[in-house]
Order: C-alpha cells, then sequence, then structure tokens
C-alpha cells in the first residue's frame, strides 16, 4: 500500500492524500486583494493534484501583512474573488484552505524582490505592533508594544477574518504561529520580555495564541479542522524550544486544534539552523509522539520517496510541500506515477496520463 495517497479525515473533512500544499506568499496583492493571479497560482495545484491547498500567510488586519502586496481578509470586499478560487479548487476535488496571519514586528517590510527592510510610510508602509517596541533586526521598523486594548484587536481581528474564511469558502483554517510573526513573538522569551500577564513564564508567553484559538473556534463551525502553524524551535539557545512545543501541542489538542504544522525557526536573525533534506521531520515526529495530535511535516521534502517514507514510518501525518509545489504544480499526479499508485487525472488531461508502472511490471 501506498500511504501517500491514502486518504485523511480531518473532522467532516476528507483529504484524498496526504500531500498539502504548503502556504507561500506570492506578494502580487493590491491592498489585501487576490486577483487572478492567485487563482492561477492555487487552482494549477488543485488541477496537479494536492490534497489541501493552503493560501499564503493572509492578513487579519492591514497592520498584519508582512508586505504592502500581501493578500487580506480584514474586509468583507475581499472575499468574492476568494470565493471564487475557493470554488474552482473545490471542484477539482481538493480542499482550500487559508493560514491566517499577523506580522507584529516583521511587518511593513518590501516584497524579496522590491528590495530589503522597512517600508516607509511614504512609499505604503504603515506603524508596526509586537509584544515590545524591540526589532526584529537594525533594518526592521521599531514596533509599538501591545497594550492590554490592542491585544484583544488583534484577537478580535482573529475572529473576523475566521468569519470571512467560512463566509468565502475555506474549509481548513491555519494559525500563523511561527516564523518569527506575530503569535511566534509572543511565544519566545527572545522576543517578548513582557512583565505582565502576557510575558514571562511559559504560561503568559502562550496565552495569546490560546486566546486566538479560542476566538477561532467560537466562529469555525465544529466539523471543520482547525491547524497550528509552530516554530518548534528558535534554533537559539534560550528561545521558544522543542520541550515547550510539545507542552503547548497538548494544550492546543484539548483546545479543538487538530493538526500542528511542524516548521522551525524565522524569530531571531542569521539562526544557526541545520538546513537539510527533511531536517524539520524530526519535530512532526516528536510533537505526535509525546500528544498523540496529528502533525505535519514541512521543509525540503522534495521527492515522492521522501513524502512517503515520511507518512509510511507514521512520523507525520501529512506532508506540506512548498518550493517543490513551485517547481512542479503536479507533483501529487508524478509522485503516484513514481510510486506507482493509481489516481484520477483531471478528464481534461487524462489522454496524457502516463501508464503506472510497478514492480509487477505495467497496468
Amino acid at each position: 500500500m501506498i500511504k501517500l495517497f491514502e486518504p485523511l479525515t480531518l473532522r467532516s473533512v476528507i483529504l484524498k492524500n496526504r500531500i498539502v500544499v504548503s502556504p507561500m506568499c506570492q506578494y502580487s496583492a493590491e491592498d489585501g486583494f487576490a486577483n487572478d493571479w492567485h487563482l492561477v497560482h492555487l487552482g494549477s495545484r488543485a488541477v496537479g493534484g494536492a490534497s489541501l491547498i493552503i493560501q499564503e500567510a493572509t492578513a487579519v488586519s492591514p497592520e498584519g501583512r508582512i508586505s504592502p502586496e500581501d493578500l487580506g481578509i480584514w474586509k468583507d470586499e475581499h472575499m468574492p474573488m476568494l470565493q471564487r478560487i475557493n470554488a474552482f479548487i473545490a471542484a477539482q476535488g481538493s480542499v482550500p484552505g487559508v493560514q491566517l496571519a499577523h506580522a507584529g514586528r516583521k511587518a511593513s517590510t518590501y516584497r524579496p524582490w522590491s528590495g530589503e527592510g522597512v517600508v516607509a510610510e511614504s512609499a505604503g508602509g504603515w506603524p508596526v505592533v509586537g509584544p515590545t517596541s524591540t526589532p526584529f533586526n537594525d533594518n526592521y521598523p521599531v514596533p509599538v508594544a501591545l497594550d492590554a486594548a490592542g491585544i484583544q484587536k488583534v484577537v478580535a481581528d482573529f475572529r473576523a477574518a475566521t468569519r470571512r474564511a467560512l463566509a468565502a469558502g475555506f474549509k481548513v483554517i491555519e494559525l500563523h504561529a511561527a516564523h518569527g510573526y506575530l503569535l511566534h513573538q509572543f511565544l519566545s522569551p527572545l522576543s517578548n520580555q513582557r512583565t505582565d500577564e502576557y510575558g514571562g513564564t511559559f504560561g503568559n508567553r502562550v496565552r495569546l495564541l490560546l486566546e486566538v484559538v479560542a476566538a477561532t473556534r467560537e466562529v469555525w463551525p465544529d466539523d471543520l479542522p482547525l491547524i497550528v502553524r509552530l516554530s518548534v524551535t528558535d534554533w537559539t539557545e534560550g528561545g521558544w524550544n522543542a520541550e515547550e512545543s510539545v507542552q503547548l501541542a497538548a494544550m492546543l489538542k484539548v483546545r479543538g486544534v487538530d493538526l500542528i504544522d511542524c516548521s522551525t525557526g524565522g524569530n531571531v536573525p542569521k539562526a544557526p539552523i541545520p538546513v537539510g533534506p527533511g531536517y524539520q521531520v524530526q519535530f512532526a515526529e516528536r510533537i505526535k509522539e509525546e500528544t498523540g495530535i496529528l502533525t505535519g511535516a514541512v521543509g525540503l521534502i522534495t521527492t515522492p520517496a521522501e513524502a512517503e517514507a515520511i507518512i509510511a514510518s507514521g512520523q507525520a501525518d501529512i506532508v506540506l510541500l512548498a518550493r517543490e509545489f513551485l517547481r512542479e504544480p503536479y507533483f501529487p499526479l508524478f509522485a503516484a506515477q513514481d510510486l506507482g499508485a493509481e489516481v484520477q487525472w483531471p478528464a481534461q488531461y487524462e489522454r496524457a496520463k502516463p501508464r503506472v508502472t510497478s514492480a509487477a511490471g505495467p497496468r
């Protein structure tokens, strides 16, 4: 049996295989609005056979964008194009998902091909917020430390974005608590030196994420799954670490989170990350083993054999591919051929489908 192509049930949602499109910023929106680029980009991965397509980090507020060109879901006017995209994804047998995000102190920065560092307000930037007034790096904006009202606005923005996500036809929500963005900034003692109930102890540092999860679950239907992406470690002494991630994952499990998307890093400039094929799989395996929650593995998974080995060995329940999907939008179709699994191709492409081969020969 090819485990990579076995279905997975998340509440009422059935994923037809274990191959998921990881959220990847396209930096191609204007005022948060999706456009034809996003339709073709996301739609082609649905045609290519991915079971779940998680839309890029989508800002819950204007100030929560990473760059001026990020997607947004902070107003109702954003919804019609998202509805169109999601309808197309669903028509291909894939599940539309969205990553809800707030960039915090890493907001108001240039998209990768337009420059580096802070975008000035005169050039379309905006004041940014964070746990404290410490910037991410010397060329990043200096944030305003969130007060109690500001924190509650963040929670309310996630709640409102969840309502819009439901109305737009998304079936899966992922909350972005990784890669040095706002929720991760509160988790890590390296970026959170607050002395109130949102800083200091582990219980205080996880408070904002737990409040966002609760607010999301208040309005997200019980029959639809909720994912949280964590940076399991900061890869830096004194930072957020795997032991804390295991503890947090157990807390999230009893609060209605269905799966932990296990990434790492992003909160410390130039952290010594040992990048290599499957370098983050160990964290998905550990969280799954120690808490029993479902996990997703992500990070330099580039071949069908690697993906199959992760699922077949039980190290994770899904694999999330990012750059490999940029190189090959039809990765699942060709992975099935490579592994000897039979999958349905789009009717429009059926005449180009290769014959599946296995150890027993062509069939």
